[in-house]
């Protein structure tokens, strides 16, 4: 078999997410559960699939952006489809603005998401109350494109396009949907969620399930008062977001696992949110790690050479890289980050084409090292510190850094059967900084 070059390099874009209920998906997916920690995925489905009819379960999901969330979410889509339910998947960053979200946002979105998702079943909705919350907004906001009578959920496209690009707007509109967001809610869950999973019961489903995704990719510096906005959104407007009446799950920027409000977000939402680690590629003492990198050849080999197993793909390694050495060198360095891996084999493909060589790669891993952020001599230390005892925590001083470690993925977490730690990004720690003193 020979390598198809373009194919290859279309299969290993980083922002190409998997999808499991798509066939030619199917075979591109690689199940990291082994050497991530378990079955989050299963975990997911079970607490959703164990409620009674009339019950709604909501839960929390993060990890690191580039990690493979959207692949996981979109192999429980395929789940929870699989078993009987209805689901509703979106990419919130498509459909708000991120860089300042608020709950009524989110509600909105997923109202115009149900019902669009809900017309391929010939499931339509009527509401006094969206109509009169559409009269009001054309009467208190003229500049908002608004014609009453108007299909409902073509009135929510229009209030959230026209608000999306015009902060002003977006904040005025903010300021007068707040104080009925309980009003709003009770319209969402009497006049389209609960019609809504009775029509779907009649057509033998088990239930209505809502994944928001992309929802960790908010501006988490922007200040809502005295805490961030995803503080102000998942802990202190949590319980407005938990009261839809369907299943529900939210992605959350992962700095939250690690702030004072872990526990707070625990007990609003009735268990730790779900956390998507890095595919570890070595163990905590740092020794390699075998399974892990294994598994990482093998989904590079599966975008090589779709149909083909791992024992026979083995054979046409060096139709991508020249020697096996060249190849583990890049699931070493990529830290088990995935859509860092396949970005760096990317990067390698515009600079030559296959077999890639072990010249090119080191290249192209010099320049990686050079493109983070600036890093202050405090920020070297603790980096430092979290390389030799692999957590971090410690002064409360610090948490401002570690929190930003997290965000620009210098830092990554690892799970192996009972065992967490933490460890900086491979590619930073060949930096001269740390290497001279490690």
């Amino acid at each position: 078999m020979v390598l198809d070059i373009d194919r290859f390099y279309r299969s290993c874009n980083p922002t190409k997410t998997l999808d499991k209920g798509k066939p030619e998906d199917i075979q591109l997916y690689v199940d990291f559960s082994s050497v991530r920690g378990g079955q989050i995925i299963d975990r997911l489905t079970r607490r959703i699939n164990r409620c009674l009819p009339e019950e709604s379960c909501c839960q929390l999901f993060t990890g690191h952006i580039g990690c493979g969330k959207s692949t996981e979410l979109l192999a429980l889509k395929a789940n929870l489809e699989n078993i009987g339910f209805h689901v509703v998947y979106f990419d919130s960053s498509a459909s708000l603005n991120l860089t300042n979200v608020d709950v009524t946002d989110i509600l909105l979105a997923i109202t115009h998401k149900v019902i669009e998702s809900l017309k391929q079943n010939r499931i339509t909705f009527k509401s006094s109350s969206f109509q009169s919350l559409f009269q009001d907004i054309k009467k208190f906001f003229p500049s908002i494109d608004m014609t009453l009578g108007v299909e409902l959920s073509l009135g929510i496209a229009k209030i959230t396009a026209q608000t999306k690009d015009s902060p002003a707007l977006r904040n005025e509109l903010k300021r007068y949907l707040e104080p009925r967001t309980t009003q709003l809610l009770t319209a969402i869950n009497r006049d389209i969620l609960i019609p809504a999973k009775k029509e779907l019961r009649t057509l033998g489903k088990k239930g209505l399930v809502v994944i928001v995704d992309n929802l960790e990719k908010m501006d988490n510096t922007l200040r809502v008062g005295d805490y961030s906005q995803a503080e102000n959104l998942f802990v202190h407007r949590g319980d407005k977001l938990k009261q839809l009446n369907c299943h529900t799950i939210y992605t959350m920027p992962l700095v939250l696992r690690y702030s004072d409000f872990i526990t707070n977000l625990r007990d609003l939402f009735g268990q730790r949110p779900e956390n998507l680690p890095m595919v570890p590629v070595r163990l905590k003492n740092g020794s390699e790690y075998g399974e892990g990198i294994r598994l990482l050849e093998e989904m590079v080999m599966r975008r090589a050479f779709p149909g083909v197993n791992w024992e026979q793909s083995q054979r046409l390694i060096t139709q991508i890289f020249d020697n096996t050495e060249t190849f583990r060198r890049l699931c070493l360095v990529s830290g088990g980050h995935v859509r860092n891996l396949l970005r760096l084999i990317c990067s390698c493909m515009d600079r030559e084409d296959p077999p890639i060589s072990s010249k090119c790669l080191e290249k192209v891993i010099k320049e990686e090292q050079n493109s983070f952020l600036s890093i202050d001599n405090k920020e070297w230390d603790l980096l430092r510190q979290i390389a030799k005892q692999k957590y971090i925590g410690g002064e409360q001083e610090d948490q401002d850094e570690y929190h930003r470690f997290i965000r620009h993925l210098l830092v990554f977490e690892y799970h192996l059967e009972d065992e967490s730690w933490f460890d900086i990004n491979p590619i930073l720690a060949e930096r001269k900084e740390m290497a001279d003193n490690l």
